[in-house]
């Protein structure tokens, strides 16, 4: 079909098509509510997908080794475990976590004034492995020989989970989109029949006097496409904007922020009328041909 031909106005053509009424207004609805659910299905997957993301790269190539003993003997410890770190492979550096930053790590749990001091807490170690990495395994022999108040914790448990569920969030977002873009293209395959049944005495006279097929499928097409193009606009500008008023992102990675989309992200939604457009035009084709093939 002829881009230009078919987005040209045909005065006598679109006669065939009512230019309001129901299915007008149906169509120009479905298209714009499902471009605002879908903009929003595409801002919370890729907002997860990064929170997710930033949490398993932050404890990526890091891990805590958490050292429990007696008072009179944690000092020894702490000092054996990072001795024996610094003889490992792979340990690109090691420290001991003082009782401030525990306290900081504890405070937003317990409130600011925790007595740590008083309270029977393990000393962490924050290490930091070379890009090579480190053998994991050997290093908990390693601490279960020579301090064995000490256990590794590699976050493996932590980032596989995150992984996981940026993967299924991404996988989720395009799923949303696939239901909504089929329900799209129900909603308007339901409008065109309708506008369909209602003209079919246009339809028959149009058929009589030697217009072909393509000429009536192309008025129908032509005003459902472009109701689904406008209806869809609309629907992607307001849900875009409703998207900006959305808390902006937080540093310390909370839930609720940073739920928009961030730098070249912002133009994904403008994909989402042409593909309405794109929708529409298939569901209408597809109802306008089969109509027709059924007065044969």
């Amino acid at each position: 079909m002829n881009l230009p031909a078919f987005l040209s106005p045909d005065r006598h053509a679109d006669r065939v098509v009512p230019p309001s009424g129901f299915t007008a207004r149906l169509t120009a609805f479905s298209a714009g509510a499902m471009a605002f659910l879908a903009v929003f299905a595409l801002a919370l997957s890729m907002a997860s997908g990064r929170l997710a993301d930033r949490w398993s790269t932050a404890l990526a190539g890091t891990a805590t080794i958490r050292i429990s003993a007696p008072s009179t003997q944690m000092e020894a410890q702490v000092a054996a475990v990072l001795a024996l770190l610094q003889t490992t492979p792979g340990i690109a550096s090691a420290r001991a976590i003082d009782a401030a930053e525990q306290q900081a790590l504890l405070e937003p749990w317990f409130g600011p004034d925790l007595p740590v001091d008083t309270l029977p807490l393990p000393r962490l170690v924050e290490l930091t492995e070379t890009a090579e990495g480190y053998d994991s395994e050997g290093l908990r022999q390693r601490l279960a020989a020579e301090a064995p108040g000490a256990v590794l914790d590699d976050h493996t448990r932590w980032r596989e989970p995150l992984a996981k569920a940026a993967a299924r969030l991404r996988l989720l977002g395009l799923l949303s989109l696939v239901l909504i873009a089929g329900a799209t293209g129900a909603m308007i395959t339901l409008a065109a029949n309708a506008a369909l049944a209602a003209n079919l005495p246009v339809i028959r006279v149009l058929r009589l006097v030697g217009a072909k097929d393509g000429y009536i499928v192309r008025a129908f097409v032509r005003r459902f496409t472009l109701r689904a193009l406008g209806g869809a606009g609309l629907g992607t500008l307001l849900a875009m904007g409703g998207v900006a008023l959305l808390p902006q992102v937080d540093e310390a990675g909370g839930f609720l922020t940073g739920l928009g989309f961030q730098g070249s992200g912002w133009l994904l939604p403008l994909v989402l009328p042409p593909l309405a457009a794109l929708v529409a035009f298939a569901a209408t084709r597809y109802a306008a041909f089969r109509t027709l093939k059924g007065l044969t």
